[in-house]
C-alpha cells in the first residue's frame, strides 16, 4: 500500500507556515496552501475575550447592534452639498488649530512627512514667517493639534488641515450628519506628502484664492451631487476609488462643469481650474473619503456593536475606532507599505503607513474593491488574480455586502462592508489597504505605492476592551 502511495504524484495541502508550500512548489509538487492562523493569533487573553463575546447571553444583543450598523452603512446616502473654508464649517476649527491624519499625536512624536506638512501649513496660514519659525511655533504649545476624525473630517496622507483650506462638505441625506475633507493638491510635490517648499505654498494660495471659491460658487448653483450613485458608476468603470480615480474624477468634473462655467470667473481662471483637475486623476480621491466618512459616522456609537468605523494612520501609529466603544482609539505600530517605488528610491527611504484614506476600506472600497480595478496593480504591485482575491477574502471579516456599490467581475456582488473585530480576531485575516508611500523625511513627498495591513494588536486591544465593557 505504501509503495502504491509513493509511486503516485503528490498533491499536498499545506496548513499554516507558507514557506513549506513555497519549498514544495520549487520541487514542482502540486500544493494548495491554506492560509490559517489560530484564533486570536494564539493570544490566550484574546481567545478568552472572543469566547466571552460569543457567549449566548451577549450574542443576540451584539448581532442586533451589528445588523443596525450594517443597515446604517448601506442606507447612508451621502451627497456633496458644497465647498467652504475649514474655519467656516469644520466643528472646533480655530485659527491656530492644525488637524492631522490618524490617532492623536503631538509635535514631538510626529513622523517626518507630518512635520513637513505642519510647518508648510503654518507658513501658508501666515502664522510663521518661514519653515524654521514654523517648527519653533509647532513645538511651542501655541498650536492645537487634533485628529481629523475627531472633527468630522478625514485627511489624505499627513492629513494636515488648517483654517483657510477649502473643504468638501458632504451630507448624509439619510441621517443628517456631515463630513469634510480638504481639496486634492493633485500629484505633484505636495503638502499632504510632507513637501513644503515655495511651490507648495504657491499652489495652496491659488487653491484658497481661485480653485476653492470657484468650486464653492459652482456648488451654490448645483445644489447637490449624488456621491453614492457616482461612486457606483466609477467602480463599474474600473476605479476602486482609493488610489485609482480615473473614472471618478471624470464623473465629478463632468457634474461640476456646467456650474463652474456659470460662476462668472474669468475664462483664464476657469481654464486653470480645468487644467489643474486634468493634471491628475486624484482630484476625486478626497471626495470619496468624505463620502465614506459620512456613511461610517452614521454607524458609530451603537452599544454592543463590534463594527470598525475608523481605520487611520499618522505615520507612527495605526488607530482603530469601534462603534460600540466611542471615545477610544485602539493603536499599534504603523507598518511599512510594500509595493513599487518610484525611480531612484528604495524601501528604506519610505515612511511608515500614514493617512485617513483607509476610511475607504472601512466602508468597503479601495483595497476591498480591487476586483473592480485590476489596472491598480500597475501602481501598487501584485497580480490581477491577487487583486480579485483581496475582494473575495475581505468578505470573510465583514458583516455583509453593500448592494448600492457592486463589483461586476464578482457577479455584481456588493462591496464587502462593516469590518467586524470578532471576525478579524477569530480568523486572523487583516483588512487590506492600498495606499501611497511618502518619504520618511520632510520636504520630499510621494515615492511609491503599495499594500499594507493594520497591526493585529489594534484588534487585540479592541476585543479586550469590548469584552471588559459589555461581557461581564
Amino acid at each position: 500500500m505504501s509503495q502504491t502511495l509513493f509511486n503516485q504524484p503528490l498533491n499536498v495541502i499545506n496548513v499554516g507556515i507558507a514557506m513549506f508550500s513555497d519549498d514544495l512548489k520549487k520541487q514542482h509538487v502540486a500544493v494548495t496552501h491554506l492560509d490559517w492562523t489560530p484564533p486570536g493569533q494564539g493570544n490566550a487573553m484574546v481567545v478568552a475575550a472572543l469566547d466571552k463575546i460569543e457567549a449566548p447571553q451577549w450574542a443576540a444583543r451584539i448581532a442586533a447592534a451589528n445588523q443596525l450598523a450594517l443597515e446604517r452603512i448601506i442606507q447612508s446616502h451621502p451627497v456633496l452639498i458644497g465647498y467652504d473654508q475649514a474655519i467656516n464649517v469644520v466643528p472646533g476649527m480655530t485659527r491656530n488649530t492644525i488637524l492631522h491624519a490618524g490617532p492623536p499625536t503631538s509635535w514631538d512624536q510626529m513622523c517626518g512627512a507630518m512635520k513637513g506638512a505642519v510647518t508648510g501649513a503654518l507658513v501658508f496660514e501666515g502664522l510663521a514667517s518661514d519653515l524654521d519659525d514654523a517648527a519653533r511655533l509647532a513645538g511651542s504649545g501655541e498650536i492645537i493639534f487634533s485628529p481629523c476624525h475627531e472633527h468630522d473630517c478625514v485627511g489624505s496622507m499627513a492629513g494636515v488641515t488648517s483654517a483657510s483650506m477649502f473643504m468638501h462638505i458632504v451630507e448624509n441625506k439619510t441621517y443628517g450628519n456631515r463630513a469634510y475633507t480638504n481639496l486634492s493638491e493633485q500629484m505633484a510635490k505636495i503638502l499632504r506628502m510632507g513637501a513644503n517648499d515655495e511651490s507648495v505654498i504657491t499652489r495652496l494660495n491659488w487653491m484658497r484664492d481661485v480653485l476653492g471659491p470657484m468650486l464653492r460658487d459652482a456648488m451654490k448653483l448645483a445644489g447637490e451631487i449624488d456621491l453614492r450613485l457616482m461612486l457606483a458608476q466609477a467602480l463599474h468603470m474600473g476605479d476602486e476609488c482609493h488610489n485609482r480615480n480615473n473614472a471618478g474624477t471624470t464623473l465629478l468634473i463632468q457634474a461640476l462643469t456646467p456650474w463652474i462655467i456659470q460662476t462668472g470667473y474669468p475664462v483664464e481662471q476657469q481654464r486653470d481650474v480645468f487644467e489643474f483637475v486634468a493634471s491628475s486623476d486624484y482630484f476625486s480621491g478626497p471626495t470619496w473619503m468624505a463620502m465614506c466618512k459620512a456613511a461610517m459616522d452614521a454607524a458609530h456609537g451603537i452599544e454592543y456593536c463590534t463594527v470598525v468605523t475608523t481605520m487611520a494612520r499618522n505615520g507612527v501609529e495605526f488607530g482603530l475606532r469601534v462603534s460600540g466603544l466611542p471615545g477610544h482609539w485602539f493603536t499599534g505600530p504603523a507598518q511599512q507599505v510594500i509595493g513599487p517605488m518610484f525611480a531612484g528610491y528604495k524601501a528604506q527611504d519610505s515612511g511608515l503607513d500614514i493617512g485617513d484614506s483607509a476610511i475607504t476600506e472601512t466602508y468597503g472600497i479601495g483595497g476591498f474593491a480591487m476586483a473592480t480595478a485590476p489596472a491598480i496593480v500597475a501602481l501598487v504591485g501584485g497580480t490581477v488574480e491577487e487583486a480579485i482575491d483581496f475582494s473575495r477574502k475581505m468578505g470573510e471579516i465583514t458583516l455583509g455586502e453593500n448592494p448600492n456599490i457592486t463589483i461586476p467581475l464578482l457577479s455584481f456582488s456588493g462591496v464587502p462592508t462593516a469590518i467586524d473585530i470578532t471576525k478579524v480576531g477569530s480568523s486572523g485575516i487583516l483588512p487590506v489597504i492600498n495606499t501611497a508611500i511618502a518619504h520618511k523625511d520632510a520636504g520630499i513627498g510621494m515615492i511609491g505605492a503599495g499594500i499594507v495591513y493594520p497591526p493585529f494588536t489594534c484588534f487585540e486591544k479592541a476585543l479586550l476592551k469590548f469584552s471588559d465593557v459589555y461581557c461581564q
